[in-house]
């Protein structure tokens, strides 16, 4: 059967005319046909997708879910490896660096992140599963950081360990005056804290120990350091100061006569000046100090040799009662 053809009524000519349609109308109406179907058939395919995902798509998505999975066990393994370095870092920072005298890792340091700008800009692009890898990077990332801390804290504790004979002969830890030269017993001494001053009359800090001895009586450094003050010091008089490191410095005040000189290397049991009475004293004496982080301590505790702990117990309970000063 052939296709139908169409006639219009020509009221001019009172006759039947066939209708013919030109060529170009006709394309532009296949053109326009073919375009609706297309794009019915893409918002149909869409939907379809949308709706009923395809098998490649299926297994994506369980992959995905799988990953999800995963990382959240692996973010939870982080946390458990952050909360043990953490553990490590507070047992490094009240047993390892307070033997030896160091500041804990700053906690604010520590805790730092890379702040100012986010980390891995890269996955906000992922629709699924970004922020999970984001957020496992990040601590990642963290933890990473965190260990190369710790372990250049712990390089440097070793470095000291390594000098650790070193480090106890630089510590102050023998009386700078022998106690057989002594005039009183070492129980007796005028001792830290507030005195009775015995020019002034009225209580006053006093920051050391005073040793009683004849002058002459040879004052030994306490232990190994370098001299960086040797001279005269208003108060003190002839006085002598060492640095030892890790910290501490020692001073010896009222001397007679000086042996060394600033810049001067000692040794622990070196002789560095004799006994006297100059500057702020009303009797023959070594007005001695301890000084960590420029802070005075009591010398007491570092006078325990060739002591019982008996002994030492004694001395420190007679050398912290109140009395006066001989400077």
């Amino acid at each position: 059967m052939g296709r139908k053809e169409k006639f219009v009524y020509n009221i001019h000519t009172l006759t039947y005319e066939k209708v013919v349609i030109p060529i170009k109308t006709r394309i532009w109406q296949a053109f326009g046909f073919f375009s609706v179907v297309l794009v019915t058939s893409f918002a149909l395919l869409a939907v379809l997708y949308t709706l009923f995902p395809s098998p490649r798509e299926k297994e994506l998505m369980r992959e995905i879910e799988q990953m999800e999975y995963k990382y959240s066990q692996l973010d939870g393994q982080l946390d458990i490896m952050s909360k043990v370095l953490g553990n490590i870092q507070q047992r490094d920072a009240n047993v390892h660096r307070a033997v030896f005298g160091m500041d804990p890792i700053d906690h604010d340091v520590w805790e730092a992140g890379t702040g100012g700008h986010e980390a891995h800009p890269e996955l906000t692009a992922f629709k699924y599963g970004g922020k999970t890898v984001a957020k496992t990077l990040e601590k990642v990332d963290m933890l990473s950081r965190q260990l190369a801390l710790q372990s250049k804290s712990l390089d440097t504790i070793q470095d000291l360990a390594n000098n650790q004979q070193q480090m106890l002969a630089s510590l102050p830890s023998v009386k700078p005056v022998r106690e057989d030269k002594l005039q009183k017993s070492i129980g007796t001494l005028s001792g830290f804290g507030y005195r009775v001053h015995p020019v002034y009359k009225i209580r006053k800090f006093h920051a050391g120990l005073d040793f009683p001895a004849r002058v002459g009586t040879a004052i030994q450094a306490s232990g190994d350091g370098t001299v960086v003050e040797a001279g005269w010091h208003s108060g003190y008089g002839n006085c002598v100061k060492i640095r030892h490191g890790y910290g501490y410095e020692t001073l010896y005040g009222h001397m007679n006569k000086l042996v060394v000189r600033t810049g001067e290397r000692v040794k622990k049991g070196q002789k560095i000046g004799e006994v006297g009475d100059t500057g702020l004293s009303t009797a023959p004496h070594l007005h001695y100090e301890v000084h960590y982080k420029g802070n005075p301590i009591n010398p007491i505790n570092f006078c325990m040799d060739n002591l019982t702990p008996k002994e030492y117990q004694q001395m420190v309970n007679q050398a912290n009662s109140a009395n006066q000063s001989l400077d």
